[in-house]
């Protein structure tokens, strides 16, 4: 199991982290972070491989988000700073425990359980 939180309201150019707490060591699961807005379809933004040797950012969020983990606490975060109008969404993380070590993918079929998302509204 995992569960995303830390969703919130903040202003353009604010900050936010969000927090995946997965219910195994993270040396097993390699996870993703992806988000959907009304309307539109689900996005991948982040993820982190299974040795948290390989890190990909969709090209709409590099340089503003950054992935981490704690493996001590089983937790990947989502640090999303200078946050603008079109990153309100619905964050979801997601996590794949076959493939390589270092396996990381921003498309969400290759992933087979999803935690219920976290609400992220920006807004002035």
């Amino acid at each position: 199991q995992l569960q995303a939180y830390g969703g919130g309201l903040v202003q353009p150019g604010g900050s936010l982290k969000l927090s995946c707490a997965v219910s195994e060591s993270l040396n097993y699961n390699a996870i993703g972070w992806f988000r959907q807005a009304p309307g539109k379809e689900r996005e991948g933004v982040s993820c982190i491989s299974r040795d948290g040797r390989k890190i990909m950012y969709a090209r709409s969020v590099k340089g503003r988000f950054t992935v981490s983990r704690d493996t001590t606490k089983n937790t990947v975060f989502l640090q999303m700073n200078n946050l603008k109008l079109e990153d309100t969404a619905v964050y979801y993380c997601a996590r794949r425990t076959s493939g390589g070590s270092t396996f990381c993918s921003t498309e969400d079929q290759a992933f087979v359980e999803w935690g219920q998302g976290t609400q992220v509204t920006v807004s002035s």
